[in-house]
């Protein structure tokens, strides 16, 4: 380990978090020593700015952090909002028609960027997994509007197949189109990344991506392992993480985030 990180991000739900959703003590104590080092720890996560008080809790309320696949980047101190993305409402319908036209018919949700803090657009069938306040609507109601993102459900296929599917037929330029493990995809503003929200979080520090070290493992993850300095998967990441890690570690409910940081870290110190 001779990586020497000028900036640490990490993904939140299924690698820093463990499984019942907390963040356990040693990963706590493990981000506080980077931070004493003086390098800027930033939260990337797929969470929507409506989760932004679970995002305080499980970081703190200082820093950075990249939110909504990349399309939200805010301080965590001061609710500054250093980028908000939008997706045209004519855009996001084109990308759900031309999926359901693949597959069959869909079920969405929507967050709509000109309400970050109203409640989410849900069609009646979804089951959102989070706490944050949904209105339960008819389809035809739920994109009325430009939105930070849309989630995407299928009957009919599960969030692999249904990624790869919407990926052969969805134009390259359209949007950005990928998934976090919960069941369904997501469906971002082109050009709109965890990557590029990262960047923007980076560039604030005057990092560029070589001096980034980064964790993560859902395929969400995999634009900001692509463009990071060094990337590292926990043991239970989706084995497309896995394949494009530049390290491993141990898994999101053994403190795998904690325990390569220590490591990193006491290998620095010691004597060459």
């Amino acid at each position: 380990m001779t990586f020497d990180p000028k900036l640490i991000a990490t993904d939140l739900d299924g690698t820093l978090l463990r499984t019942d959703g907390t963040v356990s003590e040693r990963n706590r104590a493990a981000l506080a020593a980077v931070r004493a080092r003086g390098v800027p720890v930033v939260a990337v996560t797929g969470r929507g700015p409506r989760l932004l008080d679970m995002v305080r809790r499980d970081m703190g309320s200082t820093g950075l952090a990249v939110l909504a696949q990349g399309g939200y980047v805010v301080d965590l101190a001061t609710g500054e909002e250093l980028s908000v993305s939008s997706l045209p409402a004519a855009v996001a319908a084109k990308a759900v028609q031309l999926i359901e036209d693949a597959v069959g018919e869909l079920i969405i949700a929507v967050e709509e960027v000109g309400d970050l803090t109203g409640p989410l657009r849900v069609q009646n069938g979804f089951d959102w997994p989070y706490p944050d306040p949904a209105v339960l609507l008819h389809r035809a109601e739920v994109l009325r509007g430009d939105a930070l993102k849309v989630f995407v459900r299928s009957p009919a296929y599960g969030q692999d197949s249904l990624l790869a599917l919407a990926l052969a037929v969805l134009p390259l330029d359209l949007v950005e189109v990928t998934h976090a493990g919960l069941g369904f995809i997501e469906i971002c503003p082109p050009g709109v990344t965890k990557a590029t929200g990262l960047a923007v979080a980076a560039a604030r520090h005057g990092v560029d991506a070589a001096g980034v070290l980064c964790f993560g493992d859902m395929p969400n993850d995999l634009s900001m392992f692509a463009w990071a300095g060094h990337a590292v998967a926990v043991a239970s990441a989706h084995p497309t993480v896995l394949a494009a890690a530049d390290a491993l570690t141990l898994s999101n409910d053994e403190d795998g985030v904690a325990a390569y940081l220590d490591a990193l870290f006491a290998s620095a110190r010691e004597p060459s």
